[in-house]
């Protein structure tokens, strides 16, 4: 694990978004496509309007995915693909291609069928997480009813889970979706959330979730 502290969120923002460009850059030299998931939450909008403005990409070649979503259809106010579309899948970026995480039915019913669809993705290209205080990252929250199978080595790549600290039932990227990442960054601010990856690293995944993508994790802080 790598830590890179930055002065401000903005330089982190600008440095960040040069980052993923440059890799995303790199990977389309020796693959037909890049497979890039991202997360949702506040923390990445700033780099995803940076990113999405760079022109030099071949975007049409890049298939951009969350690494976890509210089972909520688009334009909800909790949905997170409502905040990938408006902030990174705009300008020269529109013209990447999205893979929902969310289709009309039941999750029981539709996520076997997302899970599915992953496989042409896998081993992630470039993955963004974001954590929690509580250590979670994507929906791998601690205690979640579901966590245990989402962990598991064989696990499906797209994942239930039912946190009861949360509203609604979410659907997450295994484990191993994320440690299998060919280049893993995570962005996060403020000293509570330092502390918080430093503690994790002396525990399990189960109590502290972002620990199964600390190997060669690229770790980007601010204030």
């Amino acid at each position: 694990m790598k830590i890179t502290e930055y002065p401000d969120r903005e330089m982190m923002a600008m440095d960040v978004a040069d980052q993923l460009a440059s890799e995303l850059e790199a990977c389309l030299l020796h693959q037909d496509h890049a497979s890039f998931a991202v997360p949702g939450g506040t923390t990445p909008g700033p780099i995803f309007d940076v990113l999405s403005g760079v022109g030099r990409l071949d975007w049409s070649r890049i298939h951009v995915m969350l690494t976890d979503e509210r089972w909520v259809p688009e334009g909800h106010a909790r949905s997170n693909t409502t905040l990938v579309k408006e902030r990174l899948l705009s300008g020269p970026a529109a013209a990447a291609t999205f893979i929902p995480f969310y289709a009309d039915g039941t999750a029981e019913e539709e996520v076997p069928v997302l899970s599915a669809a992953l496989a042409p993705e896998l081993p992630l290209s470039l993955l963004v997480l974001g954590m929690g205080g509580d250590m979670h990252t994507a929906s791998l929250f601690p205690g979640a009813p579901g966590l245990e199978v989402a962990l598991a080595p064989d696990a499906p790549a797209l994942n239930i889970l039912r946190p009861e600290s949360q509203p609604d039932l979410r659907v997450s990227l295994a484990g191993h979706v994320l440690a299998g990442a060919m280049s893993k960054h995570l962005v996060i601010t403020g000293a509570d959330k330092r502390a918080a990856l430093e503690a994790a690293a002396a525990q399990s995944p189960l109590t502290a979730p972002i620990k199964v993508a600390m190997t060669d994790l690229n770790v980007h802080w601010a204030e």
